[in-house]
């Protein structure tokens, strides 16, 4: 059964994305959402795992939650509430830049961009093109008419 699941997972990365599709409908029963093709691969490998070795156990479930209720008393509302924006330190993000990848992280207390400190997306952005630029249009992280994506 493990060289099964092994090489279905292997399957996805050759598989063209209608076939990922088909693949979703199939396993999901749904139709599939209209993400990229490294969201479809990454929920298609964990759904094959889930019915080859079952799910997550009930009580890996409820520890989140619980744990939810110490930090807000229960208090759901509270808890869908994030104190900014920001994406969470560690984070990195990837842009591709006239035929080259670039790569920021995240840090507490401001990003990184080969190697140097910035305050800002939007200075990392104009250190990459040269012209200014909003940085969380500029790496996806919100649309042209500011919504978040």
């Amino acid at each position: 059964m493990t060289e099964t699941v092994l090489a279905r997972l292997a399957e996805l990365k050759t598989m063209a994305v209608p076939d990922l599709k088909t693949s979703w409908r199939n396993l999901f029963a749904t139709e599939p959402p209209p993400y990229n093709r490294r969201f479809l691969e990454s929920r298609l490998a964990y759904r094959i795992q889930e019915l080859a070795y079952g799910g997550l156990k009930p009580q890996t479930i409820e520890r989140p939650k619980a744990l939810g209720e110490q930090l807000d008393g229960g208090n759901i509302a509270v808890r869908r509430i994030r104190g900014d924006d920001r994406p969470i330190a560690g984070t990195r993000l990837i842009r591709e830049w006239q035929g080259i990848e670039q790569t920021v992280t995240v840090l507490a207390d401001g990003y990184e961009w080969q190697g140097r400190p910035y305050q800002s997306l939007s200075s990392v952005a104009r250190a990459i093109t040269g012209t200014r630029w909003n940085g969380w249009v500029f790496f996806g992280l919100k649309n042209q008419r500011g919504r978040a994506q």
